[in-house]
Formats: structure tokens, C-alpha cells, sequence
């Protein structure tokens, strides 16, 4: 029998391994091939509206079955609102864009209304009193110290000053319409303050 070369078996040897490597990955693969040939394959509920793939939303806040629902790829938010039965009556729909696309893994939250009390009416004042700041009875003009004419609505340090350059200038006030001669006054603030003051 001849001899073999070390050269050649060094050959060989590479050979048989390179055909055992080959052959356990060709028997891997095919045994993962079987395998997933054998398992029935995962269908994703498509919430019957067609495209391909699915994405899950949280819905919760002001809706009637808060929860993880799984919907088509390119539903909108409306749609995860109907999934979760609907808002209940609470919900503030405004603030909420139904017709954006939900995302995978996001949540949709739909807030409550926030009802505010009423603002409480003012009591009315007591038969006698005034509001603060106006005098409690009507103002002299003839005896009005600067201080009690400031407080007439619309009329401050400076109008209540020209009030009493005026009656200085002309021996004092003959009837309430004269004070619409004051700079400043003019009819409608004088309309205003006709039953605040007189003479």
C-alpha cells in the first residue's frame, strides 16, 4: 500500500471537516425549516379593516371599558375610543384629536370635563349702605372737602381739585347740573354722578 503524503492528509483531514461543518449547518437549518413548517403560522387580528400589521394602545380616562387594545396599523384614535365602548358622558372630547393615528405602544387618554361652580352672585347691600367707595350720602358740593369728592366714582385727586377751583372761582355750585362745567366732568360722567351729589 503506497504511502500518503503528509501533505494530502493534511488535505483530507480540511476536507472531512469542511463537510462536516456544511453538513451541520445544512441539518440546523433544515430541522428549523421543519419546525417552522410545522407551526401553524401567528395571524394578527386586523379589526377588520385591511394593511398589513397591528399596533397596541393603552385607551383609558373617560371611556366606558378602559384598556390594552390591539388594532390595525393606521386606525385612528376614534377607532381605539370605539374599542374601548365609547366616552361616557364626562368626557371632553375637545381635547382630544379623533382623527389622529395611533401609534404602538401609546396611550390614549381622553380627559373628564371639568365643570367650575358658578361664580356666586354678590349679596345684595344691606337697604342704607353703599358700595365701598362711594359716599353714603350724597355729596355736598358747596361743603366738600377734597378727600370726600375723590371718593365719587370717576372723579380723583385732580377732578376733585378742579371741582373746588371751580367753586372757588364762581362763590360755589347753584345746582348740580353745574358741575358739568368742570373740566373734566363732561355729560356723561355728570349723569353718572347726578344722584351722588348736591347743592
Amino acid at each position: 500500500m503506497p504511502e500518503i503524503p503528509a501533505r494530502q492528509l493534511v488535505l483530507y483531514g480540511m476536507l472531512a471537516l469542511a463537510v462536516l461543518v456544511l453538513g451541520g449547518w445544512y441539518l440546523s437549518r433544515g430541522g428549523a425549516g421543519e419546525a417552522a413548517a410545522a407551526a401553524p403560522p401567528i395571524k394578527v387580528a386586523d379589526d377588520g379593516g385591511g394593511g398589513g400589521g397591528s399596533v397596541v394602545v393603552h385607551v383609558a380616562g373617560a371611556v366606558r371599558n378602559a384598556g390594552v387594545y390591539r388594532l390595525r396599523a393606521g386606525a385612528r384614535v376614534n377607532d381605539a375610543l370605539a374599542r374601548a365602548g365609547g366616552a361616557t358622558p364626562r368626557a371632553d372630547l375637545s381635547q382630544v384629536n379623533l382623527a389622529a393615528k395611533v401609534e404602538d405602544g401609546r396611550q390614549v387618554l381622553v380627559p373628564r370635563r371639568v365643570t367650575t361652580p358658578p361664580a356666586a352672585s354678590p349679596a345684595p347691600a344691606p337697604a342704607g349702605t353703599t358700595a365701598p367707595g362711594q359716599p353714603a350720602v350724597p355729596v355736598n358740593l358747596n361743603a366738600a372737602t377734597l378727600e370726600q369728592l375723590d371718593t365719587l366714582p370717576g372723579v380723583g385727586p385732580a377732578t376733585a381739585q378742579k371741582i373746588l377751583d371751580y367753586r372757588e372761582q364762581h362763590g360755589g355750585f347753584g345746582s348740580v347740573d353745574e358741575l358739568g362745567e368742570v373740566p373734566g366732568i363732561g355729560d356723561v360722567r355728570l349723569a353718572a354722578l347726578r344722584d351722588l351729589v348736591r347743592v
